[in-house]
């Protein structure tokens, strides 16, 4: 039995010789702690700062929510304005009953501003029948008419004009995304695998467009003892992953998320679910979304990211 008092001949107490020990390892063990403890709070500061800006992303004027209408054009003259008349039908009160004219013929654009009404084309007054290029290749000349904006769009074969309102309702009534908590198990360091040239692999749009994308490679990483992988494409110079999981139809957007991640390094990738997010469909019926490939479906529940809003339907 230990005695737990000092000895008679002063020998220290076994009790404290235990509580010094017990308390000298905590402080050595204290500042590994706090620093994982600063460590955790930087990484979900930084995940809810990303967050924000993507939320003040879609509320900008040329947001995804402000995004009201797209009009594939015909060929031949394409006359926009408010009145029910015109090929391209503005949202009422937003514009003149009849504000010009897209000349449309063998894949080329352009515009004329019908006298009195002012037509800006990148910032300019539209005073004669000007030419207008379209969002590929390169970045799409922009027309404002008051609060409405309009780029001309290519798909496949196919080319139309979209249409923002600053004043669209959907703007103004967004209550917000919805994601799940923070849990840094989803920020993944992938092997990443390059093609030897880049591999051209088919993407299906919504509009049931296929249009073949070059992939750089692939990225494999163990999750929920699953072998998982993934095919990216290339956007803005960072990779751009286009997948479904277990939770897609469920608390996930159905048609699948998107993510970005930075190009690779040393043969790593690193994937941060916590930032996955919902296609531009899931807030507007006017985007024409990319659906994830058939090897982009994942066999494990990814419970990162977006959480499917509502906003619109799939």
């Amino acid at each position: 039995m230990l005695d737990w008092s000092a000895n008679l001949a002063g020998e220290t107490p076994v009790r404290t010789c235990i509580f010094s020990y017990v308390s000298y390892v905590g402080l050595l063990l204290a500042p590994a702690v706090l620093a994982g403890q600063d460590r955790d709070r930087a990484y979900q500061d930084d995940i809810e700062t990303w967050r924000k800006n993507y939320e003040a992303d879609l509320k900008q004027d040329n947001g995804w929510l402000a995004l009201v209408g797209l009009y594939w054009l015909e060929e031949g003259d394409n006359s926009f304005g408010t009145d029910l008349a015109n090929k391209i039908v503005l949202p009422e009160d937003s514009a003149p009953k009849f504000a010009g004219m897209f000349r449309f013929r063998y894949g080329k654009t352009r515009l004329q501003a019908k006298e009195g009404v002012t037509v800006l084309l990148n910032g300019k007054p539209v005073l004669t029948e000007m030419p207008v290029f379209p969002d590929t290749p390169g970045k799409p000349d922009r027309i404002t008419l008051g609060g409405l904006a309009m780029i001309v769009i290519k798909r496949a074969n196919r080319f139309g004009i979209r249409v923002w309102n600053s004043g669209s309702p959907a703007r103004a009534n967004f209550a917000g995304t919805r994601w799940y908590p923070v849990n840094e198990s989803y920020r993944i360091d992938a092997q990443f695998i390059p093609y030897s040239q880049p591999k051209p692999i088919p993407i299906l749009n919504v509009l049931g467009d296929t249009e073949d994308n070059p992939s750089p490679g692939y990225a494999t990483f163990q999750l929920q003892g699953k072998q998982c992988r993934l095919e990216p494409l290339v956007e803005d110079n960072r990779l751009f992953f286009i997948f479904k999981d277990l939770t897609s139809g469920k608390q996930t957007y159905p048609a699948g998320r998107f993510l970005y991640a930075a190009m690779p390094k040393d043969g790593r990738v690193i994937l941060d679910f916590n930032k996955a997010e919902n296609p531009p469909c899931a807030f507007t019926a006017y985007a024409t979304c990319p659906l994830p490939p058939k090897q982009n479906n994942l066999p494990v529940s990814i419970e990162a990211g977006e959480m499917n809003d509502g906003h619109a339907k799939p």
